[in-house]
């Protein structure tokens, strides 16, 4: 991608190259003990009975926790999710989620016993003996198979398996005229496209160690995550208890992508075994248990209808889904399957009617929630294969077809159906730009040379708008410790997108002072910073105002005590270049020097403040060429290009980074990656590495790209969300080169090598 500015590198990046990091499994703690998971292994079915008696007599075993064990300690439901109201008013329906199942496991994985002891090793020799009397019972994996007649029912309270029928735009007028628009319209494009369900598969793990201490009731949970505080929160709610009760520590983190954001029924028994024995407790989880307990991702079913004038001027949308919440309502599975997903309907594009409705279901799977993306790039990756869809039945050309119907710049702001107000972009300019640097007009010359050598080659594209921001209400903190240095304290935590190194620089470049003398701390509630951490690509909008905002707070406060120190009207009071000066004169004090002698009178520049951001809109177009070998199907990428708005980039490098891993992900999802269940027993076929396929580096193309900026006119920075934008622009822009490649054949993600083949295979013998 091309760089505008001198980059001057990441100071997180030392200590993790030379191994220094501090990841989950990386502090052990004196006198701590071991935790391993007794997990179903079934998809669903009844306890009768747990029997513990030879694994408790096993060496070294310290305590065995059951479900009576977390109820006794007060302890509720684990779903704790973002409310969500579908048709009618109807309420999303929440049921229990146990830390650890006392009756009806629902998924396999799900844990049903704890054992603690003073090795890993013992404890998990132990958990072999507990001894679980399973009655299993019929389940169900696939989304249609849960909502058809007669299909098992994991919740009496969910009838049909149904925890939300959802729908925006669903007011009678509005259906009326989008059923009128679809008899009447010149042309209707129908297609039903699947996001298959995804493991997050983080580099990292999760692992925690619980604490508690009996002499002041406070325990302490240190665990990957994406936000202490936002962890916090939800593990005290489901605890019963004060939220100073409970301390959350947070270091390095490796790989988050919204799956570690949310908390877990793990976390609440290992701090249920930590109050138990009196000592800390360590559980780390295995790669096996990764896949059979942290939160899965996607499992949508989507039906897209779009209407179109002769002209090729679309005219409204229509959207049904059916959407995978797994065994259990989790944090925000609901959310991103309705509202996440809805507000990019629109995407860049001038369309006057939209419905979306969406069925969030219950199947014997783990259950879902933020992966990258989250609800954008399933409703972007609909609307674009619509698209060329469309162009396909109206015989207009796909790039005329997207240019007639971009939003035109004297349009912004623009008031979308959907019910967001677009604040800024030019979407033409953008597109033009990718289609440029793409060189879709030499493409004809490529596909030629492909041909010769026996391979076919497609162009896909892909036009993107999503939204950024989530939670709008962030905090931050500044502090002096006397030692000549500036704490910012933050909220968000870091999971490698380099916060220390963005946010360091930008408070030193707003105090004039040597970006060396700021430190950035995380990761730890006792800072007393509140916010809802690094998710819906939300940090830099969110942290960074809540900053700016606390640098104008420790201003405020330098000129007073600089007006007092300096014997002058703090209205002479002038501050930059990182001293506060008489205007006029030569007399001045250093910002350290006043904080150090405001902290000795008494009158300390720390400060907390908060920023309340509205959403932004990243947005940008993906040009992706595949070149697919008949013989095999195996599918190369070739050339992508990707012309990225993320508004005003503070660090284009580090932008850079987040588009590219965006990308690799998106590529993963469209070719490789796939958690598939066994529809008979609910067994996770695809439960590692072994079967489960991921992208690597020699099957990841240099994305080729550059930003064009346009800023943000709602928040102080001008910046855009970032870090969803490469993987929600990316699924489309591979399935529709790979659907160029192969006109008349239907393929869903992922395209692999056997599927594409059988693809070709099954459209040469005349099939469709």
């Amino acid at each position: 991608m091309a760089v505008t500015a001198v980059w001057r590198g990441r100071i997180e990046d030392e200590a993790l190259l030379r191994g220094q990091g501090r990841f989950a499994a990386d502090a052990p703690e004196a006198g701590e003990a071991a935790a391993w998971f007794v997990r179903s292994p079934h998809a669903f079915a009844r306890i009768r009975r747990v029997d513990t008696a030879a694994a408790a007599a096993m060496p070294g075993v310290l305590a065995i926790l059951l479900a009576a064990d977390i109820e006794a300690m007060g302890a509720g439901s684990v779903a704790r999710p973002v409310p969500q109201t579908g048709r009618d008013g109807g309420a999303l329906k929440v049921p229990h989620r146990p830390a650890l199942v006392g009756d009806h496991v629902r998924h396999v994985g799900e844990p049903v016993a704890l054992v603690v002891a003073r090795t890993r090793a013992e404890a998990q020799d132990a958990a072999e003996l507990v001894e679980v009397d399973y009655e299993e019972l019929p389940s169900v994996t696939d989304l249609r198979e849960a909502v058809a007649p007669g299909a098992p029912q994991l919740f009496a309270e969910a009838p049909g398996n149904v925890a939300l029928d959802w729908a925006l735009g669903g007011e009678p007028d509005n259906r009326r005229e989008i059923d009128r628009l679809m008899r009447e319209a010149k042309h209707v494009a129908r297609i039903a496209v699947v996001n298959q369900r995804i493991a997050v598969a983080s580099l990292e793990p999760r692992g925690a160690t619980a604490r508690f201490d009996p002499a002041g009731g406070v325990y302490t949970l240190r665990a990957g995550s994406q936000g202490v505080a936002m962890l916090r929160d939800q593990l005290a709610g489901i605890l019963g208890i004060e939220r100073d009760r409970l301390r959350v520590v947070t270091e390095d983190v490796g790989g988050g992508f919204g799956m570690k954001a949310p908390a877990y029924p793990e976390y609440v028994a290992l701090l249920a075994a930590a109050r138990r024995i009196g000592r800390p407790v360590h559980w780390m989880s295995t790669r096996s248990e990764a896949f059979l307990a942290d939160q899965q991702a996607r499992d949508t079913i989507t039906e897209v209808e779009l209407a179109l004038d002769g002209e090729g001027r679309f005219l409204a949308l229509r959207v049904s889904v059916l959407a995978a919440m797994g065994a259990y309502v989790t944090s925000h599975g609901a959310f991103i399957a309705t509202s996440n997903f809805a507000r990019c309907l629109s995407s860049m594009y001038r369309i006057p009617r939209i419905l979306g409705e969406v069925k969030c279901v219950f199947t014997n799977t783990v259950p879902t929630g933020p992966y990258r993306g989250a609800g954008r790039p399933e409703a972007n990756y609909a609307i674009e294969r619509a698209i060329d869809e469309a162009a396909r039945i109206s015989g207009i050309d796909r790039v005329a077809l997207r240019r007639r119907n971009l939003i035109l710049p004297g349009e912004i702001p623009y008031k979308a159906p959907i019910g967001v107000t677009y604040d800024s972009g030019d979407f033409p300019a953008l597109f033009e730009e990718a289609l440029k640097r793409a060189d879709v007009d030499g493409f004809a010359g490529r596909c030629k040379r492909s041909e010769a050598s026996g391979k076919r080659r497609g162009l896909g594209i892909s036009c993107f708008l999503e939204h950024a921001g989530g939670a709008p209400m962030e905090g931050a903190g500044i502090a002096f410790p006397g030692d000549g240095t500036l704490a910012l304290d933050l909220a968000t935590g870091p999971t490698g997108q380099g916060h220390a190194t963005i946010f360091g620089r930008l408070v030193a470049d707003r105090l004039g002072i040597d970006p060396a003398k700021v430190r950035v701390r995380a990761g730890d509630t006792r800072l007393g910073v509140d916010g809802s951490g690094t998710v819906a690509s939300r940090g830099t909008m969110t942290s960074g105002a809540a900053a700016l905002r606390a640098v104008e707070l420790v201003l405020e406060k330098g000129r007073r005590v600089a007006a007092r120190l300096l014997e002058a009207a703090e209205a002479d009071i002038d501050y930059g270049g990182g001293a506060f000066r008489i205007v006029g004169t030569d007399r001045a004090l250093s910002l350290f020097e006043v904080a150090e002698k405001a902290a000795a009178s008494g009158e300390a520049l720390d400060g907390k403040a908060r920023a309340e951001v509205p959403q932004s809109f990243p947005n940008g177009c993906h040009v992706c060429e595949v070149e697919i070998d008949p013989e095999t199907g195996v599918v190369v990428i070739p050339s992508y290009v990707a012309v990225d708005d993320c508004g005003v980039a503070l660090d284009p490098v580090l932008v850079e980074g987040q588009i590219q891993g965006g990308v690799a992900q998106g590529i993963g999802q469209a070719l490789y990656e796939d958690a598939v269940y066994d529809s008979r027993s609910g067994q996770l076929l695809a439960g590692s590495f072994m079967d489960y396929a991921m992208p690597r580096a020699d099957t990841v193309p240099d994305v080729a790209g550059t930003l064009h900026p346009v800023p943000c006119r709602t928040n102080p920075l001008g910046v855009k969300g970032t870090g969803e934008a490469g993987t929600t622009g990316a699924l489309a822009a591979v399935m529709n080169a790979i659907a160029d490649a192969l006109p008349g054949t239907r393929l869903d993600m992922p395209a692999t090598p056997e599927k594409v083949w059988r693809a070709l295979r099954h459209y040469e013998r005349g099939g469709n």
